[in-house]
């Protein structure tokens, strides 16, 4: 189905995005994480890759799931995004005659498979990712929900 390749193309580029989002690496390490994070994003975003989806990822972006990496930034982007795809893949479900369309909650399983698989391609350890982030540099950060 195009619409679920579109939505994992989109929702991979974010999760290759998290560049942003990881505390830094000794280097070289570093260097190697940021390059290949980079070339992800871009081989994501080829033509070969998105051929024959433009109509879906137009709709995509219309939706504001688009890579730009402020969902790193901004803490409800990412679950805003999440929850556009769910959207988008619904609503692509909802033109299919009732007796094709999948279950109530496919949408979700497609979504966060498409993240957990994305995540343990590139290598991201979600808990790892916050940790870090969090505990990094001298000082521990507080969070608003902790205030």
């Amino acid at each position: 189905m195009p619409a679920i390749r579109a939505v994992c193309i989109r929702l991979a580029e974010m999760v290759a995005d998290q560049r942003h989002y990881l505390a830094p690496l000794p280097e070289p390490q570093e260097a190697e994480r940021r390059t290949v994070l980079t070339l992800i994003a871009d081989r994501l975003r080829s033509k070969p890759v998105t051929e024959g989806l433009d109509q879906h990822l137009k709709s995509l972006e219309e939706l504001e799931l688009r890579s730009t990496g402020s969902w790193s930034t901004v803490a409800s982007a990412q679950t805003e995004w999440i929850t556009a795809a769910i959207q988008y893949l619904e609503s692509c479900v909802a033109k299919l005659p009732a007796g094709e369309r999948p279950d109530s909650y496919w949408a979700d399983d497609v979504v966060a498979g498409i993240i957990a698989s994305a995540r343990a391609l590139i290598g991201v350890d979600e808990l790892q990712a916050r940790t870090e982030a969090r505990y990094s540099g001298p000082m521990k950060r507080i969070s608003p929900e902790e205030v």
